[in-house]
């Protein structure tokens, strides 16, 4: 007999791919030209050393110094500034049918919270770019924890941080290992991939609810 899942009183959601839409292809090539490094070159350095950069373990400047060095290159601090501002408009293209809905949830009083794999110059990037982000009652951003998703800990954190039983914290992330790790940690759990199938299966887990209008909430 399948149990029936527990009420959610908070939502909790991934800021990249699920807040924000996939990356912006001008920033892209604007790093790239920036960097004057080749296509190959400038992605390996990118995404060898990003899980690095979002638990903590560097900084915005060393992490593009170490982009740089994986190339055989060095940049100056003109380029890392560029660099560091071009990274944060790459993931800055808002998913607005989903901030929309966090804000409608805000409004009837549900509990919001991001949670993110994240590095410091790119939160504080952010953080000055998106006054929306004001209206989330927690984030908890990797770095600043020297955690990242999936590990557990993190989870934890987050649940602490919403003051809220995982059981009731529905989370939403793109990527398939967060939600598992988000399954085991308690917490109900649903991949994002395109609109118009997390509506779906939002209406087919029973929580169509959550996504109506205010005065259908409250």
């Amino acid at each position: 007999m399948n149990s029936i899942p527990s009420p959610v009183h908070a939502v909790l959601f991934d800021y990249g791919m699920v807040l924000s839409a996939p990356p912006d292809p001008n920033q892209w090539q604007r790093m790239l030209q920036i960097s004057g490094l080749s296509q190959q070159q400038f992605d390996d350095g990118y995404w060898a050393f990003r899980h690095a950069y979002d638990r903590g373990e560097h900084g915005g400047v060393d992490y593009w110094h170490k982009v740089a060095k994986s190339a055989g290159t060095a940049f100056d601090s003109s380029q890392i500034a560029g660099l560091i501002d071009a990274d944060v408009e790459l993931w800055t293209v808002p998913n607005a049918p989903m901030i929309e809905w966090a804000q409608r949830l805000q409004a009837a009083g549900i509990r919001t919270g991001i949670l993110s794999n994240i590095g410091d110059a790119m939160t504080d990037g952010l953080l000055r770019k998106l006054e929306w982000l004001s209206g989330f009652d927690h984030h908890t951003w990797s770095y600043r924890l020297l955690l990242a998703k999936p590990e557990a800990e993190i989870y934890a954190a987050a649940v602490r941080g919403l003051d809220t039983p995982a059981a009731n914290i529905l989370f939403i992330d793109d990527k398939p290992e967060n939600i598992d790790a988000a399954r085991t940690s308690g917490m109900q759990a649903i991949q994002y991939g395109d609109h118009s199938t997390f509506l779906r299966e939002m209406e087919e887990r029973g929580l169509g609810h959550l996504l109506q209008p205010v005065s259908a909430i409250s």
